[in-house]
C-alpha cells in the first residue's frame, strides 16, 4: 500500500506568504502529501484558508497545528479549552517536568515536543511515557539539529534520542519525526527523514512510520472529532431523524 508521507513541523512564519510558498512548493517536489507550518500565536481563519489554498494547488494536504510553550499547568489547561475544537494537532514545547508531566496524561495533547539540546531538560523518561501511553500523546522528534549540529554536541543529542525513543517503543508510545526546519535548503525527502530514524534504533519499517502512519493516524482521530457527527470516543451520529 502506497504511504501517506508528512512533515508536521516546518518552522516557517505563516505571515511571510513568499518563504511560506517556497515551503510548501519545495515539500510538493520532495514527495511530501501532507504538511503542517504551526500557529504559536493568534489562529486567524483567513490566513489558514490561505494556506490550505496554496497547498491544494500543488497537491498538498494542509494540516492545521498549534503549539504551545506553557508557563505552568494553568496557562497549559486554558490554551488546550481555547484551540482543541479549532485545530487538527496540538503540540506542547516542554521545558521543565511539571508541563511534559501535565502534558503527557492530557488526551487534548496529540505531541510532546522537547526541544532542549541538554540532556537534563529532556523530560521523556519511563514515568513520561507511561502516562502518554495512556492519552494516546505522541513523541515528537524534529531532526533540524542532526543536521545543524557537529562533534560532541551531536553525539550528546543523539545518545538521548536514542533513549527516549527505545523508552517510547517500550511503552507503545508513537513516534513522530519532524523537520522542525525553516529554510529550504534544509528540507530532505520523506524517506531520506525515516533515515535519520534508523539511527536511533528503530528498523526499516517502523522509521517509515514515523514520517507517514504515525503523524496521519493522529490526524485522521482528531478531523473525525471535529466532524459534526462525533459525539463522544466511539459514539457517533449515523442519521438525524426528523421530529414529528
Amino acid at each position: 500500500m502506497k504511504r501517506t508521507f508528512a512533515d508536521l513541523h516546518l518552522r516557517v512564519n505563516p505571515k511571510d506568504a513568499q518563504a511560506t510558498q517556497r515551503v510548501i512548493e519545495k515539500a510538493a517536489k520532495l514527495g511530501y502529501n501532507a504538511i503542517s507550518i504551526p500557529f504559536t500565536g493568534q489562529l486567524e481563519e483567513d490566513q489558514t484558508n490561505a494556506l490550505k489554498a496554496a497547498c491544494t494547488q500543488v497537491g498538498l494536504d494542509f494540516l492545521v497545528r498549534a503549539d504551545f510553550k506553557p508557563r505552568n499547568q494553568e496557562d497549559l489547561m486554558r490554551f488546550l479549552r481555547k484551540v482543541r475544537r479549532k485545530v487538527e494537532v496540538i503540540c506542547i514545547v516542554c521545558d521543565n517536568k511539571e508541563i511534559a508531566r501535565q502534558a503527557a496524561k492530557d488526551h487534548r495533547v496529540d505531541l510532546v515536543n522537547f526541544p532542549s539540546l541538554d540532556y537534563h531538560k529532556r523530560f521523556f523518561d519511563r514515568a513520561e511515557a507511561e502516562l502518554a501511553s495512556c492519552s494516546q500523546t505522541a513523541l515528537e522528534v524534529d531532526v533540524k539539529p542532526l543536521l545543524t549540529l557537529e562533534g560532541p554536541p551531536r553525539v550528546r543529542l543523539l545518545s538521548s534520542l536514542r533513549r527516549e525513543v527505545g523508552i517510547a517503543r517500550e511503552f507503545h508510545v508513537s513516534v513522530v519525526v519532524s523537520s522542525g526546519v525553516s529554510e529550504t535548503a534544509l528540507m530532505r525527502m520523506p524517506r531520506d527523514m525515516a533515515s535519520l530514524a534508523y539511527l536511533f534504533g528503530l528498523n526499516e519499517t517502523d522509521a517509515l512510520d514515523t514520517v507517514s502512519s504515525n503523524p496521519m493516524a493522529i490526524v485522521q482521530r482528531n478531523r473525525e472529532k471535529l466532524g459534526a457527527a462525533f459525539v463522544a470516543p466511539g459514539i457517533r451520529v449515523v442519521k438525524e431523524g426528523k421530529q414529528n
